[in-house]
């Protein structure tokens, strides 16, 4: 495949060199103004339509073009906020004055992803959003990435003020697998993880021309896991935007939760960019954060166990209390755990510690007989009174204790344009990035000094483009906080050896000493031996509280406190450790050093068929995913190697416009990924014009979703649960024929029996247990319908509307499943009873598909009206839902983690009466929903109640142009209200934001 890409770029190359031949050169050359302002402009693009040849203005306002293109031809004259203009050229002309108007009203875009051609956003066949320069410049978000959440039909999970998750139509995730983003035509994903982490590593705000938005299924064009929605982010041509341009933000971080409520947080950015002879061009930028991060402090208790909830669950009163943003607490049930399986505090042949002590503890006070003898109940009668079968789980630390919540982001970006003559340019261009920051995904993540680096080869003309790029991804000093916790624990008391044993016996030895006094005390006072027994019992009861208290202290004592040094030397260590770890330990450290490789190409019949008849286009890509964890993420071969996973795909696309009124569009994708079946992903659409205002949309297309590169060959022991991957190597890895798995619904109804009714239930509650079933794995296909509307009405009344249907097949989701560490066999019932227990049991979670169709909805409607004086309000309310939720099955996670309701308002102007200020005030609010992932506690029965709460926030912003230095003073805050909120389950609470701005733009143009 290298071979074939290196051929075809020396092809290219030398095609487009041959072709330059020796044509009549035309010459072009004038001045643009400002209409209203009558001053002159500088930075504005005058480009020969159909080629890649143009120039811009200087500070003067003047330009100067030549040209080996035979005329006539046409020249378009753009510039941000302003009408573009367009001039038949005939010949030489040197005397072309032209005076722009200012653009103010919204439906004038120009898009591209929605067909991979230029198009209208008004004749769009699918809906699509676009924001561009005036857009960013007037969001009072403090970054451009967070103002896409603003767009109708958004939703946005932050895990870290770094690293946000765009996520649109349901089936939300903080990692967001089903969302592509591109930058500059690259898949701006981290290999390994197969998601973007956010704009760590994309693109800075000064080199930022426009995002484009195209919410549903665009796998017909953009091919595998563009399945609910693609991103697609384009940098500044140099040869557009030269000159140097520089901003620099700086302002405060208000959250009452944490540690120091307000801190400062600093935000950079520089590039400069320069042409010369319209042949040659390059630009360089650079852009650094440095902030004290949002921080996680949900502290409720999501281990549902021993009766508890999340709204009364504490470590005071749960002795198995599992709190949401703590970690290191692992669990084992007290009464599964001391009662045979060989687990800890089990003796010899399986005989329970507890009941040789109980049956061999000698009470001096009663003759030195044993309780049994005192009282003639069994060893296993008392043991049945004396422990409870409560669930105990071990003391853990808080994220704070583990995560350094300075945040940085330094992001590099470079790129040299070369035109090879008027139809072809070559571009080597370099994205780097690297930050500290912390993600949610199966835990939460601290990654330090990421780095995600995009290297690019592309020659690209009007009708063409041929790329080639790789991706490569180090994860840095990157660990799990989960882990982290668990190792710290560990390596100061081992949960098997040391922790539990002590606690249990702690517990067994005061209980049994107690339940013996209180007896003997009842008899002394004259009690009959049934009354004695039974105020035994009742104090035994009585004093299991304090029982549980002391017996956490003397398992704890000792334990390493986070500040000391023996606590930072062991998070040293785990934190350094690869994942799992050794014989000598635990390792919590994640390491990937996973590489993308991508070449594709496209091609547009334009020049040789009028696509007044049609218009054709066809391409196709090939990619390699090279894994490379080191072991600690992914399953290696029995050669010992990690896998290479090889995908190609290509496409077709034909349009036809009929009369100017009715545009038709067939599109056609075919897809192979080496271990799964071929994809076939159509699109049909038409577009009805009506008045020239009224635009009448209607699609079918199919979509599908390879599973992600961790789906497939994930093997990652987390505290929760061992991910897998869904292919079939490893059910064999595990056993899951010769050691059968249970479906975890059903361990939880069968460890609730028994805690509610004790072992004398134990034959029922064999009936309850079920072995899980293989529903399959293929890719994910989604089949989705859409009608739309967009009108632009009197020039002032903007108005954007849309509902769709998705019916999702193979729909995939996670399957958990209990296997005991011992093979468990229902005609062994004590085997059974290792389900219950995390010590006795390995928990497993991998992806599957659902046996039934999933289906989901949702309708979008936003408006814009200009007022008088250029003051513009708008407004978008959007709805997403389930449809025949009854009919998923019981268990089955589908993550549709999106409130049914959320809604944007905002008010604002430009340019307040010509005087360069101007504001924008936005209102964003959404309804509370159920959050589900591997995160969340899925174990739980009470999972239900994993609600991210309803929130709203006002964020705005004032600026004012200074044009004597050409820059933009801007001063804003988000959140004003300062209530704190979370946008999904686990992750930090966002507060408020307060900041000013200098940017200073196209100096020494």
């Amino acid at each position: 495949m290298r071979r074939i890409l290196t051929y075809s770029v020396l092809f290219l190359v030398l095609f487009s060199l041959v072709s330059f031949t020796a044509l009549a050169q035309t010459r072009i050359s004038g001045k643009v103004t400002d209409e209203a302002q009558k001053g002159a402009l500088a930075g504005i693009s005058i480009a020969i339509k159909g080629k890649v040849i143009g120039t811009i203005t200087d500070q003067n306002g003047t330009f100067s073009l030549t040209t080996n293109t035979p005329t006539p031809f046409v020249i378009a004259v753009t510039g941000v906020g302003f009408q573009t203009q367009e001039f038949t050229i005939n010949g030489d002309r040197t005397d072309l004055n032209v005076q722009l108007k200012e653009q103010v009203m919204l439906g004038q875009e120009v898009v591209v992803s929605a067909s991979r051609v230029e198009e209208s956003v008004l004749k769009s066949p699918v809906s699509v959003e676009r924001l561009d320069i005036r857009t960013f410049q007037s969001t009072p978000s403090a970054t451009f990435y967070d103002a896409l959440q603003n767009i109708k039909g958004v939703d946005m999970s932050t895990q870290s003020l770094t690293f946000k998750s765009v996520n649109v139509r349901g089936f939300g995730a903080n990692g967001n697998t089903r969302v592509v983003q591109l930058l500059d035509g690259m898949d701006n994903q981290a290999p390994g993880l197969n998601f973007s982490v956010g704009n760590i590593a994309g693109v800075s705000e000064l080199d930022l021309e426009s995002v484009e938005l195209l919410p549903g299924a665009a796998s017909a064009l953009y091919g595998p896991n563009a399945i609910n929605g693609l991103l697609l982010m384009t940098s500044k041509s140099p040869f557009q935007y030269q000159g140097l341009s520089a901003y620099v933000k700086g302002g405060v971080m208000n959250a009452s939760n944490r540690t120091t409520a307000t801190t400062p947080f600093y935000d950079a950015a520089f590039r400069y960019a320069k042409a010369f002879n319209n042949k040659f061009a390059f630009k360089v930028g650079v852009s650094y954060l440095s902030a004290k991060d949002w921080q996680a402090t949900d502290y409720r208790d999501q281990s549902y166990s021993n009766g508890y909830t999340l709204d009364n669950g504490t470590r005071a009163n749960n002795p198995g209390y599992d709190g949401v943003n703590i970690y290191g607490d692992a669990s084992a049930n007290m009464y599964a755990s001391l009662f045979g399986n060989g687990q800890p505090g089990t003796g010899a042949n399986g005989t329970s510690q507890v009941l040789g002590l109980i049956a061999t503890t000698q009470l001096a006070q009663a003759g030195n007989r044993t309780l049994p003898q005192l009282t003639g109940l069994s060893p296993q009668q008392i043991f049945n009174i004396l422990i409870p079968n409560l669930n105990i789980s071990r003391t853990g630390y808080l994220e704070s204790d583990l995560v350094n919540y300075n945040a940085t982001n330094l992001k590099l970006n470079g790129a040299l344009h070369y035109r090879l003559n008027d139809n072809v340019e070559a571009i080597l261009q370099a994205n780097w990035g690297t930050g500290t920051t912390v993600y949610t995904g199966a835990d939460r993540y601290y990654i330090k000094g990421f780095k995600l680096g995009q290297y690019k080869l592309e020659l690209r003309g009007s009708n063409f483009f041929v790329r080639a790029y790789t991706t490569q991804e180090r994860s840095g000093d990157a660990y799990a906080t989960s882990i982290l916790g668990q190792g710290i624990n560990e390596a100061w008391s081992g949960s098997a050896s040391t922790w539990f044993p002590t606690f249990f016996g702690a517990y067994a030895q005061n209980a049994l000493l107690g339940y013996a006094g209180a007896y003997l005390t009842a008899l002394g006072s004259g009690q009959t031996q049934s009354a004695a027994l039974a105020a035994a019992q009742a104090y035994a009861s009585s004093q299991q509280g304090t029982l549980l208290t002391n017996s956490r202290d003397a398992a704890d004592k000792g334990r390493y406190l986070p500040g000391s040094a023996e606590f930072q030397n062991a998070l040293d260590k785990v934190a350094a450790k690869p994942i799992p770890g050794d014989a000598n330990g635990v390792g919590a450290r994640f390491l990937d050093k996973t590489n993308l490789y991508h070449a594709e190409f496209m091609y547009n019949f334009s020049k040789a068929i009028d696509p007044k008849l049609v218009e054709l286009i066809v391409g196709a890509n090939f990619r390699r995913y090279a894994l490379n964890s080191e072991g600690t993420l992914f399953a290696r071969d029995e050669n010992g190697k990690e896998y290479n996973i090889d995908e190609y795909g290509a496409y077709a696309q034909a349009s036809k416009t009929i009369a100017d009124v009715l545009k038709l569009t067939g599109s056609l994708r075919y897809d192979k990924n080496q271990n799964f079946k071929a994809q076939v992903s159509p699109r049909l659409s038409a577009v009805l014009t009506v008045s020239k205002v009224h635009n009448f949309r209607a699609s079918f297309q199919r979509g599908f979703r390879i599973p992600t590169t961790q789906d497939q060959y994930i093997d990652l022991n987390t505290p929760s649960a061992r991910l897998i991957g869904g292919l079939p190597l490893f059910k064999q890895r595990y056993n899951f024929s010769g050691s059968p798995v249970y479906t975890l619904q059903s361990v939880q109804a069968f460890g609730a029996l028994l805690q509610q009714n004790g072992a004398s239930a134990l034959p029922q509650a064999l009936g309850l247990l079920k072995t899980a079933t293989d529903p399959g794995y293929d890719p994910e296909r989604v089949e989705t319908y859409e009608v739309g509307y967009k009108g632009l009405i009197g020039n002032k009344l903007f108005i954007d509307a849309y509902y769709y249907y998705n019916r999702f097949l193979n729909f995939l989701g996670n399957q958990i499943v209990v296997q005991g560490k011992t093979p468990v066999t229902l005609a062994d019932p004590v085997s059974t009873l290792q389900l219950v227990s995390s010590s006795t049991r390995n928990v497993y979670t991998y992806p599957v598909n659902s046996a039934t169709t999933v289906k989901n909805a949702g309708w979008a409607i936003g408006v814009d009206y200009l007022l008088p004086g250029s003051y513009m309000i708008g407004g978008n309310v959007s709805s997403n839902y389930l449809v025949d939720k009854d009919q998923i099955p019981t268990g089955f996670v589908t993550q549709f983690n999106t409130p049914k309701y959320r809604y944007n308002f905002s008010f604002g102007n430009r340019n307040l009466a010509g005087t360069g200020i101007g504001f924008n005030v936005v209102f964003r609010a959404q309804e509370s929903f159920l959050w589900e992932s591997s995160f969340a506690n899925t174990e739980a029965t009470g999972r239900q109640q994993t609600i991210i709460p309803a929130y709203s926030t006002l964020d705005a912003q004032i600026s004012k142009k200074i044009p004597s230095i050409k820059s933009i003073l801007k001063v804003g805050g988000t959140n004003l209200t300062g209530k704190l909120y979370t946008q999904s389950w686990g992750n930090p609470s966002v507060g408020s934001m307060y900041y000013i701005s200098l940017t200073f733009d196209q100096l020494m143009n």
